[in-house]
Formats: structure tokens, sequence, C-alpha cells
């Protein structure tokens, strides 16, 4: 599956977790008419509340202090495409991750990722 790591300045973090965890088809302060033009736009599909992220603030990582990582893993590379846009848009301080950057956060995630299925393995054995 196709990932990608964003970085953007940590003073927009509630901003962007507003993107992040935003469902238009959660909202019931929509209106039937809202949700089909929701569904005729693709833009407006770019949901990350159903796809795979994760939020990494920099200290813990080991990287820029000021700043916070989003890993983004999802089975449509379009979408990431289009994401990049979206989130561009909507956090102004967002952008791709250099790919030295990125690598180190996929490897933090994967390898939080492994440890946690081996504690559940250990709990369940």
């Amino acid at each position: 599956m196709p990932e990608r790591v964003f970085s953007f300045d940590s003073s927009e973090i509630a901003v962007m977790k507003k993107v992040l965890e935003y469902d238009p088809y959660l909202d019931g302060s929509l209106s039937p008419e809202d949700l089909q033009k929701i569904k005729a736009d693709p833009e407006a599909n770019i949901i990350f509340a159903r796809q795979d992220y994760v939020l990494k603030d920099g200290v813990s990582s080991s990287l820029n202090a000021k700043e916070y990582y989003l890993y983004i893993k999802s089975e449509d590379a379009d979408f990431l495409e289009r994401a990049e846009k979206k989130l561009k848009a909507k956090v102004p301080s967002a952008k791709r991750a250099s790919a030295d950057q990125e690598k180190k956060i996929v490897e933090i995630i994967n390898k939080e990722r492994s440890e946690g299925e081996q504690g559940l393995g250990l709990i369940f054995g």
C-alpha cells in the first residue's frame, strides 16, 4: 500500500486534527442535498478519517522539534496525490517530508506497530 509522510508547523496541530478527523458523512448538520453535492465532488471525498494515518511530533521522532509529521497509508495512490493538495490548502505549512524524514517516520511507525502486534501475541498467544 502506498504511504506518505507530510511535515507541518506544530502551531497548526489543532487545524490539522480537525482536517483529519472530519467525515462529512457523519456530520449531522449537513442536509441530504449537501451530502449529494459532496458525493459528486472528488475533492470533498478526500476523507482522512477513513484512512490509516498517524501523527508524530518532531521531538519524539528525533526530528525538527517545531514540526509534526503526518503518516498516511492508503490503498489508493491517487488519494495520496489529491490529499496532498487538500492538506496544503487547509494547513498552509503542510508539505511532503524530505526522503530522510519520510524514511525515519515510516521506520518508527512500522516498529511501533510490530511491537504492538508482538505484545498482543504475548497477551493472547
